[in-house]
């Protein structure tokens, strides 16, 4: 049966403000690899039971009407990583999207990816990416974005380069310019970022976009994280007193 959004009264009953939701959650799923090791079992263990935490918090995001998830699922510094954990990486993410597509278009989730697409990415994933977006391009729920082959750095990198194209007078080069310039304009900045394994830094994730994010940094791995992993965030989030530099 497809996740359907929980009713405002439902919402209230865990505890959590329906009027006072994030409009966006970016995430940074970290621990597998841990996981996977603390168990005496190999690292692609750890990403395989990664997935299943994903969708936990998809459909956590789904439930409570969460409007925007963004994940990082492979960095841009990641193509350092010994090359058989990458092409299982690359491999992991093509079958996922294959085997998880049809379910999220069930769920009414537009699916987004961000990142550069070029030729490090292989051609069989660029199809199956552009197939998922095509796919679910006129759903309305939750707009979920994979950050693939992704570097906040890289990202402001190219929309300068684009901007330069274009030429402009300096004086014509403001905030507003720059984000629509970016990889997924219409993306709203990420009011919430939840990172995963104890780590406290945002790895370049959407730098841009978390100008003013609250940050949560959770001791548990990415692994063992579930919708009720997320429902707490959301509330701890909701503890917060956001004044955005004003008094």
């Amino acid at each position: 049966m497809a996740t359907k959004r929980f009713s405002n009264k439902k919402i209230v009953d865990l505890g959590i403000d329906p009027k006072s939701l994030p409009n966006h959650v970016g995430v940074i799923m970290d621990g597998n690899g841990r996981w996977a090791q603390l168990r005496e079992l190999p690292r692609t263990e750890g990403h395989l039971q990664g997935e299943e935490a994903l969708f936990e918090c998809i459909e956590g995001a789904i439930e409570l009407g969460v409007p925007w998830l963004t994940v990082y699922g492979f960095s841009t510094e990641n193509w350092k990583r010994p090359k058989e954990e990458v092409r299982f990486l690359i491999n992991f993410n093509r079958e996922t999207i294959r085997r998880r597509r049809d379910e999220l278009h069930e769920r009414n989730v537009r699916i987004e990816f961000i990142g550069r697409e070029n030729w490090r990415i292989p051609k069989s994933l660029l199809n199956d990416m552009n197939e998922a977006r095509e796919l679910t391009k006129k759903n309305t729920g939750l707009t979920f974005t994979v950050a693939f082959n992704y570097g906040g750095r890289a990202e402001l990198v190219d929309a300068v380069k684009e901007i330069i194209k274009l030429g402009l007078d300096e004086t014509k080069i403001t905030e507003n310019r720059i984000s629509q310039y970016l990889y997924q304009k219409q993306m709203p900045d990420a009011d919430l970022i939840i990172r995963t394994s104890g780590e406290m830094r945002l790895s370049n994730f959407l730098l841009w976009q978390t100008a003013y994010s609250e940050l949560i940094f959770l001791e548990e791995l990415w692994p063992d994280f579930t919708r009720q992993t997320f429902r707490e965030a959301i509330k701890d989030y909701q503890l917060r007193s956001r004044r955005f530099g004003e008094l």
